[in-house]
């Protein structure tokens, strides 16, 4: 079955008329005759009942013409979609970030770039680095804002900044009033930590290992704001970068001064696949961004 014998007998159910469909279709009369003829010997059924040049749709015809209809119709949406997409004016972004830049960063930098795109649209999913990478693999999203971590091909992985961490601790811990401190100074204190496997998490582990001991770990979170809330809570300590997450009423943060505690924030894609002009504009203009920040 080919898809013009579709579009010739949608025209010809609609006009039932065979010499008026054809002059439509701007083929002759014998050529609509034979594409009908050879769609009803491939669906095993008359679709029409024909009276002189003059034919209308019988039982089999009115079931088959809803199902043509709707094929037409989901065609022409996505046509309609995939041109969206393609417009570089227009379409639509999936963009993958980590929790700890849904507060101002992935914000500032939509604002900024709608200003002068007004019809791009963005589809957002916030998660940690490892499963976001997972959804740039399988295609659901175009671009990632996440931690520094080892990737393969066909991951790609540029840096757009770096931000220090910090130790924290509650507001009323004795370290809290020390400006600096060492890493051999959170040695006997209790851990609040992101899950195993986690970017944050991997950097922090090799941190550990550099400083010659094992943390006592108390719990292990799956966000930073929950890490947060529970050395507010008086539960333990961690290393975590600045961020809203850190309330000064009841988290002090730390300098580290033997060891240089950076988080490396970049971009990622997916080398190879296609992506749209509407992307692309929004891959360069991230680029630009942080290049003049």
């Amino acid at each position: 079955m080919e898809w013009q014998q579709l579009e010739y007998f949608q025209v010809l159910a609609r006009i039932q008329h065979m010499t008026k469909a054809a002059e439509q279709l701007s083929i002759s009369q014998p050529a609509l005759s034979r594409s009908i003829a050879r769609l009803e010997d491939e669906l095993g059924v008359p679709l029409f009942e024909r009276q002189g040049r003059s034919i209308i749709l019988n039982r089999y015809g009115e079931i088959f013409v809803k199902r043509v209809h709707n094929i037409m119709r989901e065609y022409q949406d996505g046509l309609h979609e995939i041109q969206e997409i393609v417009d570089p004016n227009h379409g639509e972004v999936s963009l993958g970030f980590l929790h700890t830049l849904g507060t101002n960063v992935v914000p500032d930098l939509i604002m900024q770039f709608r200003k002068q795109h007004h019809d791009i649209h963005f589809t957002l999913k916030q998660n940690h680095t490892h499963l976001q990478l997972k959804q740039l693999q399988s295609g659901e999203l175009d671009l990632c804002l996440i931690a520094e971590m080892e990737t393969e091909k066909p991951i790609q992985w540029t840096e757009l900044w770096r931000e220090e961490l910090f130790a924290i601790v509650p507001i009323w811990h004795p370290l809290a009033t020390h400006r600096t401190i060492t890493m051999k100074e959170l040695a006997n204190e209790s851990f609040i930590l992101l899950k195993k496997g986690y970017a944050l998490r991997v950097q922090l582990d090799g941190l550990f290992k550099k400083a010659h001991f094992a943390p006592k770990i108390t719990f292990e979170g799956d966000e930073v704001a929950t890490v947060a809330g529970f050395v507010a809570a008086g539960l333990g300590v961690s290393i975590l970068p600045d961020g809203e997450e850190l309330n000064p009423k009841r988290i002090a943060k730390i300098h580290i001064s033997d060891l240089k505690l950076e988080r490396v924030i970049g971009m990622a894609w997916s080398e190879g696949r296609f992506l749209s002009p509407a992307t692309k504009q929004f891959q360069q203009f991230i680029l630009d961004y942080f290049k003049d920040s």
